[in-house]
């Protein structure tokens, strides 16, 4: 088994980036899943690590990481220690990160020698999904893309015009609960400001409308924090898309923090047999 946690690389944005690597080291060449978390996420939330292990058993070589400004630090990769960060976060610097770990991915000898970095699939949760959209659009390594619970638009998210909207312009920052840990996540306006000055390449129906390489879209039919019909409106973008609605699922797929069992909950297992499926075939 080759396995790297906690990998430090450098982005472009002045915070490191924390990555996973896990793959069965033998004589083929496998395919990569690069795995990105969505809002307030990290790459140990819940049931990410037996769901990495899963996709190692079907014989890939699954890569996970942190954004630089997700809110964890390297001393503490889980949860936000550093929410002048994750208020410093934005769409843009998502993006680079990601195109950071593809770079070290494709560059990365040890990589190489066991991994096909030819064959490269991207795999977004919730607003990872989102990014991974985006990026499949433009980059050429990519071969395969999966939202899983993903959204369809970053611009809806502003609510733009609205009281607490104003409220925001005028302070600067407003500040979100984190229903677990009880922190009051900020986020500054740089946010809005940082989307409306690129947000035509931050157009998710434009990417998805564009997308050239096969595009699995899974969604849970109980899913209250991205309602179902993103999915069907990024399956409308890309009518060569294949939709799958999972019966039963919430956003997290039945899933939640921490997760100390070694099986994953039947829907999330459902997702991963679709997408080894997708990616396979």
């Amino acid at each position: 088994m080759f396995q790297l946690k906690n990998n430090v690389i450098q982005g472009s944005h002045d915070k490191p980036i924390l990555v996973d690597v896990i793959c069965n080291d033998d004589q083929e060449l496998k395919p990569v899943l690069i795995f990105c978390h969505g809002y307030k996420g990290f790459k140990d939330w819940g049931a990410w690590n037996v769901m990495a292990k899963k996709f190692v058993e079907a014989g890939f070589c699954f890569i996970k990481f942190n954004f630089s400004h997700n809110g964890g630090t390297i001393k503490h990769p889980i949860d936000f220690p550093d929410l002048e960060a994750f208020g410093n976060n934005n769409y843009s610097i998502e993006l680079d990160d990601l195109e950071s770990v593809i770079n070290w991915v494709t560059s990365n000898s040890e990589i190489s020698r066991i991994a096909n970095i030819k064959n490269i699939s991207l795999v977004g949760h919730s607003r990872g999904g989102g990014i991974v959209t985006l990026k499949s659009e433009v980059d050429s390594r990519i071969k395969n893309v999966i939202s899983l619970a993903g959204i369809s638009s970053f611009k809806k998210r502003f609510h733009e015009g609205t009281d607490e909207f104003k409220s925001w312009k005028k302070t600067g920052v407003k500040y979100v609960e984190n229903g677990r840990t009880k922190q009051q996540m900020p986020h500054y306006f740089q946010f809005y400001e940082d989307y409306i000055k690129n947000h035509d390449l931050l157009n998710i129906q434009r990417a998805a409308e564009n997308l050239t390489i096969p595009h699995l879209i899974i969604h849970g039919d109980q899913d209250t924090s991205i309602m179902l019909s993103e999915a069907k409106a990024l399956h409308q973008w890309n009518p060569n898309s294949k939709l799958e609605i999972i019966k039963g699922a919430n956003h997290v797929f039945e899933t939640y923090h921490p997760w100390e069992k070694q099986s994953l909950s039947k829907e999330l297992q459902l997702a991963v047999d679709l997408i080894i499926e997708f990616v396979e075939n």
